[in-house]
Parts: structure tokens; C-alpha cells; sequence
């Protein structure tokens, strides 16, 4: 089952993630995305990972999300992935233009055939105002591409805003 969970910034959609994989009785993998680049990053990520139940297994992995799936999803196993837009972001700053591409369509197909539970998180960027400058602009361009694409292919969809889901599509929470 594939999962898509949306949200702005502090919309409480990783807390939200988190709670469904804790409650699938499954056996869970977090897949972090981040790369600890700064303090404010490290921050981030010791949160994150302070809130984690120890037992719950951990792959770091910023570009090849769809390997990290077609290896580690499993029937019996939850695979949280937090988050996308930071995976689209680390794709966007490669020098390779053509690496885009190429990831999001290994993660698409890898979405196909995986077994077990996914849990993808995201940040929903495009209901604000138009960023400026084209870096900004083409984030939220592919932000907006890749959500379409995972909506269609998820068979729950939620959105987060204040701590609260509001699920898009699927079955109730």
C-alpha cells in the first residue's frame, strides 16, 4: 500500500507518518533523505530522530530513493520515506540536469512493484505565491509533478495542515 502524506512546514505530517507506521504493527524502516548540511539541518534531524522508536531501522539514502525501495520494501515491513521535497531538492542541486529524470522515474517504477507499506512524506509548496527566480520556480514546478504523479499511483492521499489530516483520497484515518 502506498501512502502520500502532504503538508506545509510543521503541518505535523511527519508526526502523522510516524504514528501510522508505529500503529501498522509492521516492522519499520525510516528512509531520511536529508543531508546534514548545516547547524539548522542538524537540528532538524536530531528531532526527528528523537522522536524515532529505537527499534525502528534507518537508511540514509539523499538521491537513490528507488534503490533504497527496490531493496528494503518487504511484505511484513512499513518503509517511512521522509521527505521528498528534500529528495527533489538534492536531485535539483546535482550537476548532472538529466539525474532528475532518471530518479523520479526508477522511483515511480520501483512504486509499482514494491511490497509491504510506504509512507511518503512531502512538503506541499505550491499554494503560496509564485517564488521568484528560476531555481524556486522549477522546485515547485517538480514538487507539484512529482505529488500528481505519486496521487495517482497512492491509494490513500492525505493532507496535513495544523496537525490535522484531511484525507484526499482513500480510506478514512
Amino acid at each position: 500500500m502506498i501512502e502520500l502524506i502532504l503538508g506545509g512546514a510543521r503541518s505535523g505530517k511527519s508526526r502523522l507518518a510516524e504514528r501510522l507506521a508505529g500503529e501498522s504493527g509492521l516492522e519499520v524502516l525510516y528512509v531520511a533523505t536529508s543531508q546534514a548540511l548545516d547547524g539548522e539541518m542538524d537540528a532538524r534531524i536530531a528531532h526527528h530522530r528523537a522522536r524515532r522508536p529505537a527499534h525502528w531501522g534507518l537508511v540514509e539514502e539523499p538521491v537513490r530513493l528507488a534503490q533504497v525501495l527496490a531493496s528494503e520494501a518487504a511484505e511484513g515491513r512499513c518503509l517511512l520515506v521522509d521527505c521528498l521535497t528534500l529528495w527533489l531538492t538534492n536531485l535539483l542541486l546535482l550537476d548532472d540536469p538529466r539525474r532528475l529524470e532518471q530518479e523520479r522515474e526508477a522511483l515511480l517504477q520501483a512504486l509499482a512493484s514494491a511490497p509491504g507499506r510506504i509512507l511518503l512524506v512531502s512538503n506541499e509548496t505550491g499554494m503560496g505565491v509564485v517564488p521568484l527566480g528560476e531555481l524556486t520556480r522549477r522546485y515547485v514546478d517538480e514538487a507539484g509533478w512529482l505529488h500528481q504523479a505519486l496521487a495517482e499511483r497512492a491509494q490513500r492521499v492525505v493532507l496535513t495542515v495544523a496537525g490535522l489530516p484531511l484525507v484526499l483520497k482513500g480510506d478514512a484515518l
